[in-house]
């Protein structure tokens, strides 16, 4: 029996049916099926612009493409695991459209850079809108930071009070990571706006092609310099992945946090009801669930940067079948991080800080033993010795629960007769975070010019 394949001349034997669906790509490619129509139009155009094929053929071919176009929008194209990948199934739509005329369209072209170029053109595609909503959530950031600029908050190290800070502070902090997440994406799109199309099956062709012609068509900026890279090159869909891994990091250690503040024992801030659900048996409960799935999706992305890693760590040059598994991991990613940005967003953008709480978590603690380390230290005293008398206060404070502002002056000149009664001033939590100016420190100046610089970088009037 022979095989009926469009690559199945030299073959006497079809496959088992079970053996082409584990073969076949086309459950998950066909998520292409635009960039490849349009990976396609762009190359029969550069055939007619270098004089390989004549103008009527392909008249004919555009025209068969783009009716294709339209009826995939439409929702009319059905695929067939035969056909095995999205490129098979659009040659053989197009066959059945325009006729035999149809398989010039393969001329000078392998399902090897074909299918390369595709990836490029998803990714291409989808960067710019990956970067837009990162850019919603500074801006949801800048606006809250705007509004809670003198918001007094504890700042934690290893999860226990350490110093006072700025609310607006903290969400700067996270404006700075986005920041660099877009960076990431705006340098992974250098290597993704190149062009793989023309390095035929690995060795380039023999026809005189037109690979700037084609770029240009498809939007490129460049072409791949060697044909055996461009086929087998996927560090273009690692740096998504990796970058896609380390925004989600980002966003998970917020949503670490969303988790403790809105906890009984934080109290910090309080998710909207649409961000959060109930209990089916508790019915006091309101659980941030929307914070906990973006948390817990960190983890399924990771594990396609890994997957992506050891598919590639030992292919030899140039395409191998290998490369079939770097698509649905992306796909996935992608569907991952865009409603992920999007939840997100409107989880925070709702959230009610907690004011009142928030400060008083800051009177009730030791987080203002630095200031008084400092304010010994401005005095001449060597800070580590300054450091150790503090160190006393506060362990007598633990012991009488006493905390420093609520000493009496007797008690602290015991400690250093240096302590004047103004060292009550600076014990004040919102003087703590108010003095530390420093260039960006949580000062209420040096907050503010967070802000503004923020607003300068996303053209925020």
């Amino acid at each position: 029996m022979s095989t009926k394949k469009l690559w199945g001349g030299r073959f006497q034997q079809q496959a088992s049916e079970w053996v082409d669906q584990f073969g076949a790509s086309i459950s998950f490619d066909q998520l292409m099926a635009d960039e490849d129509i349009e990976g396609s139009l762009a190359h029969v155009k550069m055939l007619k612009h270098t004089g390989i094929l004549n103008g009527a053929d392909v008249d004919k071919i555009v025209k068969g493409l783009e009716d294709l176009q339209t009826e995939l929008h439409e929702g009319k194209l059905h695929f067939t695991v035969e056909n095995e990948d999205i490129h098979m199934n659009i040659e053989s739509l197009l066959t059945q459209k325009i006729g035999p005329v149809a398989g010039k369209l393969h001329t000078a072209r392998s399902r090897n850079d074909q299918v390369a170029t595709d990836f490029h053109l998803y990714l291409k595609n989808r960067l710019p809108k990956i970067n837009d909503e990162i850019t919603t959530l500074q801006k949801t950031l800048i606006s809250l930071a705007e509004k809670n600029v003198e918001t007094i908050m504890p700042g934690y190290t290893h999860l226990q009070h350490a110093q006072p800070i700025s609310y607006g502070h903290y969400l700067m902090a996270y404006y700075q990571m986005f920041k660099r997440d877009k960076e990431r994406f705006e340098f992974n799109m250098k290597h993704t706006d190149i062009l793989p199309l023309g390095a035929a099956a690995l060795a380039g062709t023999t026809f005189p092609i037109d690979r700037e012609y084609t770029a240009k068509e498809l939007g490129f900026s460049q072409v791949y310099a060697n044909s055996l890279d461009a086929v087998s090159d996927r560090d273009f869909a690692l740096e998504f992945l990796s970058n896609s891994s380390i925004l989600m990091m980002h966003l998970s250690r917020f949503c670490e946090e969303i988790s403790l503040w809105v906890s009984h024992e934080f109290k910090y801030l309080e998710l909207s009801d649409g961000y959060t659900t109930g209990s089916s048996i508790m019915p006091q409960k309101k659980n941030p669930d929307m914070a906990e799935l973006i948390r817990g999706k960190s983890g399924r992305v990771y594990g396609h940067l890994m997957g992506l890693l050891a598919t590639m760590k030992s292919l030899p040059l140039a395409y191998n079948k290998d490369l079939q598994e770097d698509k649905e991991g992306v796909f996935d990613t992608v569907k991952t991080l865009l409603p992920s940005l999007r939840v997100f967003n409107g989880m925070l953008a709702t959230a009610k800080p907690n004011i009142d709480r928030m400060k008083e978590a800051t009177e009730n603690d030791f987080s203002n033993a630095t200031e008084l380390a400092d304010y010994l230290a401005a005095k001449g005293v060597p800070f580590r010795q300054a450091h150790g008398i503090v160190g006393q206060l506060v362990l007598k404070g633990i012991q009488t629960h006493q905390n420093l502002q609520d000493m009496s002056l007797e008690d602290l000149k015991k400690a250093s007769p240096l302590i004047e009664k103004d060292v009550y001033h600076d014990l004040k939590s919102e003087v703590a975070v108010e003095r530390r100016h420093s260039l960006g420190g949580t000062g209420f100046d040096q907050v503010k010019k967070q802000i503004a610089d923020a607003k300068k970088e996303l053209g925020i009037n």
